[in-house]
């Protein structure tokens, strides 16, 4: 459902754009890690992965189950709450592997949490924790890195500056990139597992930042959207 959702409300807000590189593959049971940079991009990710005709399961902040509707649909589609800075945190890692078993695809957030910015410009995806490579080697599930830029345009900031983002997206509707790239499986020790993710998200999202037409030099110099 919540695919579904987000394959609606995504047009609404911006234009996004999905490409692929030639050897991507969206196998059952891969691991798909994404760049996380504003409370939007998990949408817009959704949105292109379904437009590529899969439906995740996602490893996100336990908070959202406490949101009413929300927390239900997360909680009945089989979603996977992460409660942070706590010995329970390691729980998400089990049910991860147990979907990934089953088949499903799991999207997980490495770095662990939004950037505190204030502006609506595009920057690699800050240093990552390691629960994608333990989750990776206990299962020998290929990683899939996912790039988005632009989510950004659509609400980042302060909180009010958020809502005004959202509220006026529909009018605005910036563009929206998703690009997704060829697995790797991961090797080395915990360290080397995690750089070579990072690497790989991190070129995910240059190109998605380069196909939406931000120069390396001004990724960080998109201005205030609101």
């Amino acid at each position: 459902m919540l695919s579904r959702i987000a394959d609606i409300l995504v047009p609404a807000v911006g234009r996004l754009a999905v490409t692929a590189d030639a050897r991507a593959e969206l196998a059952p049971g891969s691991i798909l890690a994404a760049n996380h940079t504003s409370l939007a991009d998990p949408a817009i990710v959704l949105a292109a992965l379904r437009r590529l005709g899969v439906s995740p399961v996602v490893v996100a902040a336990a908070g959202l189950w406490r949101v009413p509707v929300l927390g239900r649909a997360l909680a009945r589609e089989g979603h996977i709450p992460v409660i942070r800075n706590d010995r329970r945190a390691s729980d998400s890692l089990d049910l991860a592997a147990k979907a990934l078993e089953q088949g499903r695809l799991v999207l997980i957030y490495a770095e662990g949490g939004i950037p505190s910015r204030a502006d609506a410009g595009e920057e690699p995806p800050r240093a990552f924790r390691s629960g994608l490579a333990r989750l990776a080697l206990r299962t020998g599930a290929p990683v899939v890195p996912v790039g988005q830029a632009g989510a950004r345009r659509v609400t980042s900031g302060n909180p009010a500056k958020q809502l005004a983002g959202v509220v006026t997206a529909p009018l605005r509707r910036p563009g929206l990139h998703v690009h997704v790239g060829a697995p790797l499986t991961l090797t080395g020790d915990s360290a080397t597992r995690t750089a070579q993710a990072h690497t790989a998200v991190t070129a995910a999202w240059r190109t998605a930042a380069d196909l939406l037409g931000c120069s390396l030099e001004a990724r960080r110099d998109f201005p205030d959207t609101v």
